[in-house]
């Protein structure tokens, strides 16, 4: 089932794309990314599109980036 990702930026860009550079996405296995965009107007929001069959997976990828990053899952 594909997901939609509504990702807010809490400190804004610069710490959450640092710590995707030193540890990738980290997402759990089951869980796919499948494409992403920034809102660029402000560059506070990510939208994610992601794939599982499985959602309680969510649940393990967001407590990795909860401190950095507000989520709205949308199926």
């Amino acid at each position: 089932m594909l997901y939609m990702v509504v990702e807010t930026f809490t400190q804004g860009p610069r710490p959450v794309y640092a710590r995707a550079a030193r540890r990738g996405r980290m997402l759990p296995p089951g869980l796919v990314y499948v494409n992403s965009w920034v809102d660029e107007r402000r560059l506070d929001r990510c939208f994610q599109l992601m794939e599982t069959h499985d959602p309680s997976l969510f649940d393990e990828w967001i407590t990795k980036w909860s401190d950095l990053v507000g989520f709205e899952i949308i199926p």
